[in-house]
């Protein structure tokens, strides 16, 4: 495992040496093509953060948690879950300040707990990916791509308090 980079590394040299790549020339443009990526990316980025901080902080997200409850609950979802379903696709780090509240709340054993950490495991914050891949991203035929990702994370919810039900 250790000598995984190095060999990586030594087969790229190899490679570009035998195709007559100039290996300099090649990184530095990367280089320059990264930084102007990274300067793009940066206004999506915080407004990203800027809003999930906003709606955490507020308290916004645990008023929708308690709103949303009695829905989830129908679904099979126990009602504290919900504000950790609102934040996951949104908020990273607010997320897991909910995880530790849960855990520490209902112990780790607990099925609450089960199902909040597979949640976790399962799924990601779509909205911060979204800006990220889609900010260099030139076609409008993405607009499908966030609410299908917020779905399918709300259905992988759904399995998997239903999975750790029963386990």
């Amino acid at each position: 495992m250790i000598y995984v980079i190095p060999v990586v590394l030594s087969l790229i040299f190899a490679v570009g040496a035998a195709r007559k790549v100039k290996l300099y020339d090649s990184f530095v443009a990367g280089v320059k093509e990264a930084v102007g990526l990274s300067i793009r990316l940066l206004p999506y980025l915080a407004v990203v953060f800027m809003a999930m901080e906003l709606m955490r902080a507020s308290g916004l997200s645990a008023m929708l948690g308690k709103a949303v409850s009695p829905v989830f609950s129908l679904l099979g979802i126990p009602d504290e879950l919900a504000e950790l379903l609102i934040l996951r696709p949104l908020s990273g780090s607010g997320s897991l300040a909910v995880l530790e509240g849960i855990y520490e709340q209902y112990g780790v054993d607990s099925y609450i707990s089960r199902s909040a950490s597979v949640i976790m495991g399962s799924s990601d914050t779509v909205l911060y990916i979204a800006a990220v891949y889609f900010s260099g991203y030139k076609e409008n035929g993405t607009r499908a791509a966030v609410p299908i990702a917020l779905v399918v994370t709300f259905l992988g919810a759904i399995t998997a308090c239903l999975i750790c039900r029963f386990l």
